[in-house]
Order: structure tokens, then sequence, then C-alpha cells
């Protein structure tokens, strides 16, 4: 199962030119300093964004704050499953996710 979704996660990024994958055993995106999207050992796909942003996918997506490794990802929103059905669609919000944290300070 890991390997199935993890290509997934890989399409999904394959969309958005502008970054990459990193991470073997904890795969993951980041730019300016900031990690951005996650894939956790529970084949999950968080996507951060700013608190605003973060309350309203939650509500829009009917979905929660997003938990890796047991740990909470403050401003990281869990991409519920039937989302990945249309991963077009999903890349809209990694890119607004990769805007954002190119908006922060750099670290």
């Amino acid at each position: 199962m890991w390997d199935e979704k993890l290509k997934i996660y890989d399409q999904l990024i394959d969309k958005c030119p502008r970054f990459e994958r990193k991470g073997k055993t904890m795969p993951y995106t980041s730019a300016n300093g900031y990690m951005f999207s996650l894939f956790n050992k529970d084949c999950e796909i968080g996507i951060r964004f700013s608190k605003e942003i973060q309350e309203k996918y939650i509500k829009e997506f009917n979905s929660s704050i997003y938990r890796s490794y047991g740990a909470v990802m403050k401003g990281y929103v869990l991409i519920p499953q039937n989302m990945l059905e249309d991963l077009d669609h999903v890349a809209c919000y990694l890119n607004e996710s990769y805007d954002y944290v190119m908006s922060l300070e750099p670290k």
C-alpha cells in the first residue's frame, strides 16, 4: 500500500514543476527553508497553509488538521482520500502552499 500511495504523492508533485519531492523514508516538499507538504507513515498527505486558509480548507474539504508520526502538524491540512482522484485540482492547492511558504521570511 505504501508504494501505491507514494506513487500518487509523486504524481501530484510531478504536476508542479517549481519544486520536487525530497526525503526517502519521510517524503516531503520544502522551499524557502519551510516544509509545505508531507507524506506520513499512514500514507496520508498533508499540505501547509496560513492559519486562516487552513481553517477554511478544513471546513471546505470536510477534513482535519494533519498528523504525522503522532505529532500535530500546525498549519497543515489532511488531504482527504477522495480528493486524490483529481490530482490536477489538488496540485492547485499544493502550488498555493508553495506560494505561501515563499512569502514567508526565509529560514
